[in-house]
């Protein structure tokens, strides 16, 4: 009877033991489902992790998160998936980036504001070249890029309060397609390339884009009440993610300018946003405030990560 009840009380701290293990999977998946839910953001690199001018950000076709400035000045990190930051490359000649870019071959391209440049890099061997040289720029600043590897750079003047938008082609040439009274920086295209976005202080400017990247019909898709815009992206279904600097929220804009949503994140300064994951809705934003770049979930791919897929 002895021999009975000592093995009824092993059995039973063994299904003790059994159910704690069960419901500490249980709590660690749930932990899991929350920290990917979606529109919440989340702490993606250590704070500090990039300098206070972290900006960029953008994504390869194997999901390698990007940045400038990572560690000091000059320099782009990579982020692999697991979130750890580390050196990608240094650039050339004292130059600095700001907004990154991939065309459909895969090389990447930076917007390198202290020299008047678009650099771009091979992303095989690591080799820099200056994709573009426009001395007449004061910067540019944030660049974006369509199927046809046509690059559009913003060109903000922030002492004078005035703005410029160019193209850049395939091949290297530039052209001024306007001006603003405002200073450009956050720029897109439209998913159906039909419209250019781009934003200066707290509007947001369309613009008709043709397929020949000319500019016409210019108007204005919003005006926020409060704070400044900064560095934007669109998902597929044409919706804006605009970084909201001073605010601490990415705002999810409708392509008739209605505020569909604002994803509050930790920091209070973003200054870019992009597009990645394994299916294109994850979102990752870097923050000037806290030297790092947070992430979040949403609910529709980006453009730029379905445009990489399609080559």
């Amino acid at each position: 009877m002895k021999q009975k009840r000592i093995a009824f009380y092993i059995l039973a701290l063994a299904v003790i033991q059994l159910s704690s293990q069960v419901q500490f999977c249980l709590s660690a998946n749930a932990q899991f489902v929350l920290s990917d839910t979606l529109f919440k953001s989340a702490e993606f690199t250590p704070p500090n992790s990039f300098t206070h001018g972290v900006e960029g950000p953008a994504v390869d076709k194997h999901g390698n998160v990007y940045a400038v400035n990572f560690s000091r000045e000059g320099t782009i990190g990579i982020v692999h998936t697991a979130g750890n930051p580390g050196l990608f490359i240094d650039l050339p000649d004292s130059s600095v980036g700001n907004g990154i870019r991939f065309d459909t071959h895969g090389n990447m391209l930076i917007a390198d504001y202290t020299k008047h440049n678009v650099l771009k890099v091979n992303m095989k061997t690591k080799k820099i070249s200056v994709f573009a040289h426009e001395p007449k720029m004061t910067q540019p600043n944030d660049i974006a890029i369509d199927s046809k590897n046509r690059v559009y750079a913003s060109d903000p003047n922030f002492k004078l309060n005035t703005g410029r938008i160019w193209r850049i082609d395939g091949h290297g040439s530039v052209t001024l397609l306007d001006t603003l009274n405002g200073p450009a920086n956050g720029i897109e295209v439209s998913p159906d390339e039909k419209k250019l976005y781009v934003n200066a202080g707290r509007k947001v400017w369309s613009y008709n884009l043709s397929p020949k990247g000319e500019l016409n019909n210019k108007s204005l898709l919003l005006e926020f009440a409060d704070f400044g815009c900064d560095g934007m992206r669109c998902d597929t279904a044409g919706n804006l993610y605009i970084a909201r600097i001073g605010k601490g929220v990415v705002a999810k804009v409708s392509p008739n300018g209605d505020i569909l949503k604002e994803i509050k994140l930790f920091g209070k300064n973003p200054t870019n946003v992009a597009f990645g994951g394994e299916d294109g809705c994850r979102v990752y934003v870097t923050l000037m405030d806290m030297g790092n770049l947070e992430t979040f979930r949403v609910d529709t791919p980006g453009r730029e990560w379905r445009m990489q897929r399609k080559k």
